[in-house]
């Protein structure tokens, strides 16, 4: 409705220059007398060039309207990744420096030669396009400076998980599906030891939903588990969806893991998943990952040849006479000589430990009876 009013309104403009613009010409001291018009030729002529200039008009507001969106929506994309208080400081110095050319250019207009040789508009418009540019770089060295700690002090709350995880000087840590679907990041988030700004592409989020839409129900039941996930980080954590829209350099990489790595690159940040071709990859190219599982088998208890433990046998395990069971974090032990012992809750003794990049294995033997 609105957008037809605009053009209701142009179409009139151009209406009303084509107006004028067909009287002023049909006067004789424009035309000269031998080119002068009989009332009904003027008529024909005024009508013909206002309906003229109303089409021309309404023609160029569609053209301009089009281009104008699409400017719109490219300004509207940058401007979503350049924070608030830089915007702020920058038109303040942006006011600023139109304030002090204005100053300037009083004196400059003062100037008798200046003004009769005109160069006096030409001053002006040099000294506001230059104090602007002026006033806009030092708004923004100043916000770099002193805008976020003071913006931040005005603003303080108490501490909390949520203003834990967005550190401004941290980058950003950008999560693919894997990571979401798995869950645990939601829990790491709520520690607060993740740093930086929370970002979820836009694509990952399109091939979530379509995991979720899946036919097949394992992959739907995963998809939805990854939805759900996401909408609890979101109320939390207060996770941004990236638009790569403006990204013209994603538009051609058909793979998700491929964008997420090039998207990486682009913002300065560190991809977040437990997918462990995807860490390869990334460490090949040099991008910073932050692996789920990693940390998990970081963080799982040390244990040393010769200690004690107990442990619950609930398989065979691939070599003879092996038994397998596992500890409540999941680490698998494999006990020699534990295959009679399945089903069974025993002592054992540690004997080695081996690091895989799956994941961690603990081999035992039953520890003898004192």
């Amino acid at each position: 409705m609105l957008n037809r009013v605009f053009r209701i309104i142009v179409c009139l403009s151009g209406a009303l220059v084509g107006y004028g613009i067909t009287t002023l010409s049909a006067r004789p001291e424009i035309l000269g007398e031998a080119w002068g018009m009989t009332p009904g030729q003027k008529v024909l002529w005024i009508c013909t060039g206002t309906a003229f200039f109303a089409f021309i008009f309404d023609f160029l507001f569609g053209f301009f309207r089009k281009r104008g969106e699409k400017i719109m929506e490219t300004v509207d994309s940058r401007l979503k990744k350049v924070p608030a208080t830089e915007i702020a400081a920058s038109s303040i110095g942006l006011v600023i420096g139109f304030v002090i050319a204005f100053l300037i250019s009083q004196i400059i207009n003062e100037i008798q030669i200046l003004r009769a040789m005109n160069l006096n508009v030409v001053i002006s418009l040099v000294l506001y396009l230059f104090f602007g540019a002026v006033g806009v770089t030092v708004g923004r060295r100043l916000n770099s400076d002193l805008g976020k700690p003071l913006f931040s002090s005005i603003t303080s709350k108490e501490p909390t998980a949520k203003s834990k995880a967005k550190n401004a000087g941290a980058s950003p840590k950008i999560l693919d599906t894997s990571v979401i679907i798995d869950g645990r990041i939601a829990d790491i988030l709520k520690t607060g030891f993740i740093e930086g700004n929370i970002i979820i592409p836009d694509f990952v989020l399109v091939e979530l939903r379509h995991i979720a839409d899946s036919s097949d129900s394992l992959k739907r039941n995963r998809g939805r588990r990854g939805l759900d996930i996401l909408n609890r980080i979101q109320s939390d954590y207060g996770i941004e969806i990236y638009d790569t829209t403006a990204e013209k350099s994603l538009e051609e990489i058909p793979e998700v893991d491929v964008k997420l790595l090039k998207l990486a690159q682009i913002m300065k940040g560190m991809v977040v998943t437990n997918d462990f071709n995807l860490n390869k990859v990334a460490t090949i190219t040099g991008i910073g990952v932050l692996n789920i599982n990693e940390l998990a088998n970081t963080l799982k208890p040390v244990v040393l040849p010769g200690e004690e433990m107990q442990v619950f046998l609930v398989k065979e395990g691939k070599e003879n006479n092996q038994g397998v069971g596992y500890l409540d974090d999941g680490t698998m032990i494999v006990v020699e000589d534990g295959k009679k012992f399945i089903g069974q809750t025993i002592n054992v003794a540690v004997t080695s430990v081996l690091q895989t990049s799956a994941g961690r294995m603990i081999f035992v033997k039953p520890a003898p009876i004192m």
